[in-house]
């Protein structure tokens, strides 16, 4: 293996002008969405519009800064570099409110052009983005802009690492080979043909030295901790970026995180992806889009009210005992679409056909109407727009010993609607298969949370063309 050339020279040793070109280009994007807005809204610029402007740029780098906005994303899907862009400039924002709020000068600026420019700067900061991740693929396709990886250990996960770089050209991330001291026979048998073995860490030492690997991961199993505590030891006198590849995916792990207490890290195993700024975003999502759509539907409301009332006999609400946020029983409000109200130790799922709905509860449960009235425990903070769909504690009894993983559902605030329900999984689970299913799309909801995905969500089941399967 010969010595960098220079044809993959472009961006590798200009990392402080692509960092400097990030920023820029953020700049750009708040001060141009700003200025587009003033002239699409025909308002004059003025001094008070540069002020905001500026303290925008200020406040904007400094939580970018703060929460690694740009560090590199060779390895992540755009989509979440998109978001880290956004909800920081939705933050950003908020504070901006706030600040005309108490200094009382929000009547000095125009709503039109306020809300403009925080939707051009919100396509500016994505459009960039798209663009430049096109480019830099482009040219990491082409032998540019790479970086030379190594793995050390020959190991279940290092051949999972190996294939997702040759799979993945466009990461820019080309494999030197795999190292390991262990005899071949102490070797991970490999599936198809095994990536290329170098030597062993000596070896990988002195090619990290010699300026011939990049980035290392270090793929040995947990248990062998007093080689990897070796290997730690002996690459620390090399510029190599070193990660612990290590093989937490046994764990089955929900949305973890590093944590540390005193000097030991520790990673979560299971956890809730609402916490912090991503907690916060989430109730302002809530408050903002259940607030409008509470304000939508208010005239709905009534008249299915009134509909319920006059169609059958009974209360025109029911209520029913359900899981909240952290297994904390909450009451679900719903329009009644039942001749019964059961809330007890055993309740029946509605079936098809089922004798027990009222022809106009009929039509409320295949619209999802007789959800509506959720939004106000949005509004409370019992619920949420999207999660997981609150089953009856009766159900949650009955599944959470038949299901591996069930109650980890209540990580999360749970949903009127969720990635489960615009999938078709919802209405009768006459199965354990269909359970297992339903329990699967909301654990990877949690998973992989992020705002856009809230927003898809929301659209999907508007329009989607499963959003009333499976509702009787």
């Amino acid at each position: 293996m010969g010595r960098h050339d220079s044809s993959r020279g472009f961006a590798r040793h200009n990392e402080e002008f692509l960092s400097a070109f990030q920023r820029l280009a953020d700049c750009v994007a708040i001060c141009l969405g700003h200025f587009l807005a003033s002239v699409a809204y025909s308002d004059p610029w003025r001094t008070q519009m540069t002020v905001a402007t500026l303290v925008a740029v200020v406040m904007f780098n400094l939580v970018a800064e703060s929460r690694g906005l740009y560090r590199p994303w060779r390895s992540d899907p755009i989509r979440k570099e998109v978001t880290a862009a956004l909800t920081i400039w939705l933050s950003v924002a908020i504070v901006l409110f706030l600040i005309a709020f108490v200094t009382k000068t929000g009547a000095t600026y125009s709503r039109a052009v306020t809300i403009g420019w925080l939707g051009a700067t919100f396509a500016g900061l994505t459009v960039w983005r798209l663009i430049a991740r096109v480019a830099l693929r482009y040219l990491r396709v082409q032998g540019r802009n790479t970086r030379n990886v190594a793995i050390l250990g020959v190991t279940n996960i290092s051949e999972r690492l190996c294939s997702s770089l040759e799979e993945r050209p466009w990461l820019g991330m080309r494999f030197a080979g795999m190292y390991d001291d262990r005899a071949a026979v102490r070797h991970h048998k490999f599936a198809k043909a095994p990536c290329e073995l170098i030597g062993g860490l000596d070896a990988l030492v002195r090619d990290a030295r010699e300026g011939k690997i990049d980035i290392i991961y270090i793929g040995l199993p947990l248990r062998a901790e007093e080689r990897i505590a070796t290997a730690l030891h002996d690459l620390a006198d090399t510029t190599a970026t070193v990660y612990l590849a290590a093989d937490l995916l046994t764990y089955d792990l929900m949305h973890a995180r590093w944590h540390q207490v005193g000097d030991i890290p520790l990673v979560s195993i299971y956890d809730s992806p609402f916490n912090g700024v991503a907690g916060s975003l989430k109730r302002v999502e809530d408050i903002v889009v259940g607030s409008l759509i509470l304000a939508i539907i208010s005239i709905p409301l009534l008249l299915i009210a009134i509909g319920v009332k006059l169609t059958s006999p009974g209360p025109v609400f029911f209520r029913q005992k359900r899981y909240g946020l952290n297994a904390k029983e909450i009451r679900v409000l719903k329009f009644r679409s039942m001749t019964v109200c059961e809330d007890g130790p055993v309740i029946k799922q509605a079936t098809k056909d089922d004798q027990r709905v009222t022809a106009f509860g009929r039509f409320l449960r295949k619209t999802s109407l007789d959800e509506l009235p959720q939004f106000i425990q949005v509004l409370t903070g019992e619920m949420s727009i999207v999660g997981p769909r609150p089953h009856a504690v009766a159900h949650n009894q009955q599944y959470r010993t038949l299901i591996r993983g069930y109650m980890l559902r209540h990580k999360v605030k749970p949903g009127i609607t969720g990635w489960a329900q615009v999938n078709g999984f919802r209405g009768e689970t006459d199965t354990l298969e269909k359970m297992e299913k339903r329990v699967r799309y909301d654990l990877d909801y949690i998973q992989s949370w992020d705002l856009i995905w809230d927003l898809r969500i929301i659209f999907m089941t508007i329009f989607g063309s499963k959003k009333n399967q499976g509702a009787y």
